[in-house]
């Protein structure tokens, strides 16, 4: 089967993806919602009632991990008190008491996240866990009387966002650290219904948003830039998710600071002069020649500054021969702002997988560097 029929194919697809990545990223509406039910459960709501932290810090590594950036992007620049996403070992040595920790772990087991909430136990920091049930996580949060959030259904990191970063919107509306109701909470997971409408597997691709983008980076170097600090937020995550899910390099930036270097890349081997529009792709494919793509994701409140810039650089892009492709945020809210970006990107990294014969759940690179360092 050519593989861009596959994607036509609902039997095709399925069998291609046997550890169910697409219906995992179709979760995303139903893990806001489970998770914000699980935050009432937990006792979330009643942080309103405790004193603004000195600071925020957020431990976790990779799917995990990005919770803390969406965090700090839907807070924004509005937010009262630093957020601090902490990836790595131990603790910064000014966190203490007057700080709150939240750590993140989708298996509860993450070697880097249990070193540095272990830290913060000991230095009675004010926790905030959210992790797997019964997991080492879950019994060093009890140890520091955390306020804990499980998360369920087994679903892998990087395929579990929502369930995993709902719950610190959630906390960061009852500390006052961002504006986000139960109403707005809400409207995100019938955006994502939406989303999940449109990018489904049975849906054409010509009329499919995330399969036809799939089908227009296939094969090149992708590079994902935001227009904001919340659209750079969803240009990373897009970013790990072609590596995890579609096997590929990237690379990502936040405009205005990619004009200052990363766009020199556009005069560089992987861009060339522009495309003959009566060229053969498939010529070109077969010289071993790869281009790059730039995948810009613009969110609805820019800069103006950075609204031109965001302009000139796709022209320049594609004055230089390079693809670009033009994504939008939808939603009024930044958290649904956020969750539309990340969406999108997950549909299209799965099917991209798809696209290059690549089943997009497995992660044996990461399984083989976690047992040679002996975890």
């Amino acid at each position: 089967m050519v593989a861009e029929e596959l994607l036509d194919d609902p039997g095709a697809i399925e069998a291609a993806d046997p550890g169910g990545m697409l219906r995992a990223v179709a979760s995303a509406a139903g893990q806001v919602r489970e998770a914000a039910a699980l935050c009432v459960e937990a006792g979330i709501p009643r942080l309103s009632a405790e004193d603004l932290p000195r600071s925020v810090v957020v431990l976790g590594m990779g799917g995990s991990g990005v919770a803390g950036d969406v965090l700090a992007a839907v807070a924004g620049p509005t937010c009262p008190v630093p957020i601090l996403t902490h990836k790595g070992f131990g603790l910064p040595l000014w966190v203490g008491a007057a700080d709150l920790v939240i750590a993140v772990s989708c298996s509860g087991s993450t070697e880097e996240t249990l070193s540095s909430l272990e830290e913060a136990v000991r230095r009675g920091c004010r926790l905030l866990v959210v992790g797997a049930v019964g997991s080492p996580l879950e019994a060093l949060a009890s140890r520091g009387r955390a306020v804990f959030v499980p998360v369920t259904q087994g679903r892998q990191p990087r395929a579990s966002v929502f369930a995993l970063s709902t719950p610190l919107v959630v906390a960061g509306d009852a500390l006052g650290l961002l504006s986000c109701s139960a109403e707005e909470v809400e409207a995100t997971a019938v955006l994502l219904e939406q989303l999940a409408g449109r990018n489904r597997p049975t849906a054409e691709t010509v009329l499919n948003p995330a399969k036809t983008l799939a089908l227009a980076l296939s094969g090149s170097l992708p590079v994902v830039w935001g227009s904001s600090p919340l659209a750079g937020v969803s240009a990373y995550r897009f970013s790990c998710q072609l590596n995890e899910n579609s096997k590929t390099p990237a690379t990502w930036g936040v405009l205005p600071e990619a004009g200052h270097n990363q766009v020199v890349a556009f005069d560089g081997p992987f861009a060339g002069t522009p495309r003959d529009i009566f060229a053969d792709p498939f010529e070109e494919e077969a010289a071993g020649r790869t281009r790059m793509h730039l995948v810009l994701l613009r969110d609805t409140e820019e800069h103006p500054a950075v609204a031109r810039r965001a302009v000139v650089a796709r022209d320049l892009a594609r004055q230089r021969g390079l693809d670009v492709s033009e994504l939008v945020a939808e939603g009024l809210s930044p958290f649904q702002r956020m969750a539309s970006l990340i969406a999108l990107g997950d549909w299209t990294t799965s099917y991209l997988a798809l696209l290059e014969g690549t089943d997009p759940t497995p992660v044996d690179a990461i399984t083989e560097l976690k047992a040679a360092t002996g975890r």
